[in-house]
C-alpha cells in the first residue's frame, strides 16, 4: 500500500467522526463544513461530503433544516438528533482507544529512524 493511498484510507475512516464532532458545534451548512474540515487540513470534496451526510441522515444521526439565505436559495443546514450524540461519543471512546493503543505502540519503538516525529 502507498503512503498516499495509506493516508487516504485514515482521512475516509475519520471523516464520520469529524462531521459529527463539528455538528456537535453547530448546525452547519454543507459548505460550511467542506470549509471548516479544509481549515482543519482535512481535504474534502462535496463528491464525498454529499453521499456521507445523506447516509448520516437516513441512520438517524443527523437532521435538517432549510433556513433563509442573504445569498440565494435557503439553504440545508444539518445537526445532530440524540441518536447521532451517541453516535459520536461511542466513536469518540474508538478514537481515543485507538490513539491510546498507536500511543503505546510508538513509545515501544526502539530504532531511531522509524521513530515520527
Amino acid at each position: 500500500m502507498s503512503n498516499e493511498n495509506a493516508k487516504s484510507q485514515m482521512r475516509k475512516g475519520m471523516l464520520e467522526y469529524c462531521v459529527l464532532l463539528l455538528l456537535h458545534r453547530e448546525a452547519a451548512y454543507a459548505s460550511d463544513i467542506l470549509t471548516q474540515l479544509k481549515d482543519a487540513e482535512l481535504l474534502v470534496v462535496e463528491g464525498t461530503l454529499y453521499p456521507l451526510l445523506t447516509r448520516l441522515k437516513n441512520d438517524g444521526l443527523l437532521n435538517y433544516e432549510w433556513r433563509e439565505s442573504t445569498q440565494g436559495p435557503p439553504r440545508k443546514y444539518y445537526s445532530l438528533t440524540d441518536l447521532g450524540v451517541k453516535a459520536l461519543k461511542a466513536l469518540d471512546e474508538a478514537w481515543n482507544g485507538l490513539t491510546h493503543t498507536v500511543e503505546l505502540l510508538k513509545s515501544n519503538i526502539t530504532d531511531a529512524k522509524f521513530l515520527i516525529v
